[in-house]
């Protein structure tokens, strides 16, 4: 029940698709059981998530060429005198053609951040998927976990009936009360609500997976998987090295360059641009014609631009300081994980080593006693109890280091299996 980070990889490799694409094929018309690769497969083909980069790419793609665009030519006339008396004006016209010479690189300052939020979105798209997918692995092991709880559940249920049986065998016998009879008949009872209540949390976590690729009905069997085996994993030194290259903390040396941009792009803004103007001057009393011209450089421009400069380099030093919190959130979250799989594991192991077999052998040993009139049906009923608890706990123990060992490889997108699972034993359906 590992998180396979060979798929994830590859998934991440893949190009967002269209948002026109077609919908997938719902998993129940499939014949075959839905693994968490198939999971995968689905999520990353329909997920909304994965395909609004796709939107935000064109969207920035829109916004480069925007900045490269440079400033616009503006063509006029100008007619001077026009409202001086007939017999004495000096009508004067004049055409104009201006611009703006930009200084300081502006055009590739701008181009350049514009630039830099391009190649961040990839890295951005990498972590959402890589998140989206740790959420569909973390589903589909309630699936299964849901499945092995009903396992138990059958197996209690069977005990039950057996001990129902036999109860009513001393009962007719007259060797034990009709109570002990109601009791067994309660407890058989209790045992099958754990069945119907664990038929309810495998419908709602199938549907709460298949909603992920847009399936609300979400019937469909998923393959077997057992979630008892649990690899022995790297230790938390090698964890931390790891985590250096996790795609969370990449993300922030895209905000550094990005900031950066905008500090260079504040920083151009100092130098004044230069505005020209040419053009041709006709006098109507003499027929003259000549050339006009100018230049307008505007004043205060390095006064004006030290605000925006402060800002951006105040926004540049800031990311500096989030990366450090963001890196040490990053660490204690996987000094946590880490710590939970290992007691977790350890929980598990030990319970199908020592706890369970021990149990199995004295309840066993009290049936037969109890059928001998050796012990009482309560303490034969507290053993079965003991046993499934065990179960369930055992259960209960490998959920958490699944979804520990799900966390630890999300943050840092590699496996860290250093050995073979080995499957714990599952007793759920011993006799």
């Amino acid at each position: 029940m590992l998180l396979r980070l060979a798929a994830l990889a590859a998934l991440a490799a893949a190009p967002c698709l269209a948002a026109a694409q077609s919908a997938p094929v719902p998993v129940r018309a499939s014949a075959q059981a839905l693994t968490l690769d198939d999971a995968f497969a689905r999520v990353a083909d329909a997920h909304p998530d994965l395909r609004l980069f796709d939107g935000q790419r064109a969207v920035f793609d829109a916004e480069r060429e925007v900045a490269a665009l440079r400033p616009p030519l503006e063509a006029g006339i100008e007619i001077e005198n026009l409202g001086l008396d007939a017999p004495t004006r000096t009508l004067e016209t004049t055409l104009t053609l201006a611009g703006v010479f930009e200084r300081g690189g502006k055009p590739d300052a701008r181009s350049a951040l514009a630039q830099t939020r391009i190649d961040a979105l990839a890295l951005q798209r990498e972590s959402a998927r890589v998140d989206l997918l740790a959420e569909t692995a973390r589903r589909h092991l309630a699936i299964v976990v849901a499945t092995r709880r009903q396992t138990i559940a059958q197996a209690d249920v069977a005990q039950r009936t057996r001990f129902v049986a036999a109860a009513r065998q001393r009962f007719a016998a007259g060797a034990s009360p009709e109570a002990v009879v109601l009791t067994a008949q309660a407890a058989q009872a209790q045992a099958e609500l754990q069945i119907a209540n664990a038929r309810l949390e495998i419908e709602t976590a199938q549907r709460s997976l298949s909603m992920l690729w847009g399936d609300p009905d979400g019937g469909f069997a998923i393959a077997d998987s057992d979630p008892l085996a649990l690899p022995d994993i790297a230790d938390f030194g090698t964890l931390r090295e790891l985590l250096a290259r996790s795609p969370e903390l990449l993300q922030f040396n895209d905000r550094e360059r990005i900031a950066e941009a905008r500090l260079q792009l504040a920083r151009s803004d100092a130098t004044p641009d230069m505005g020209w103007q040419a053009g041709i001057r006709h006098q109507r009393e003499n027929g003259d014609t000549s050339l006009v011209g100018g230049f307008v450089v505007p004043l205060g421009s390095r006064a004006r631009a030290q605000p925006g400069i402060r800002a951006a380099a105040a926004e540049l030093a800031l990311v500096s300081i989030e990366r450090d919190a963001g890196d040490r959130a990053l660490q204690a979250t996987l000094a946590e994980a880490h710590g939970r799989y290992r007691v977790a594991q350890s929980a598990v192991s030990l319970l199908a080593r020592d706890v369970l077999p021990r149990l199995g052998r004295a309840a066993s040993a009290t049936e037969r006693a109890w059928r001998a009139g050796a012990v009482s049906y309560l303490e034969w009923s507290q053993l079965q109890d003991a046993r499934s608890d065990a179960l369930r706990q055992q259960l209960d123990a490998a959920e958490a280091a699944q979804i520990a060992l799900i966390e630890l490889q999300r943050l840092t997108g590699q496996s860290l299996v250093v050995a073979h699972a080995t499957p714990a034993p599952f007793e759920g359906d011993a006799r």
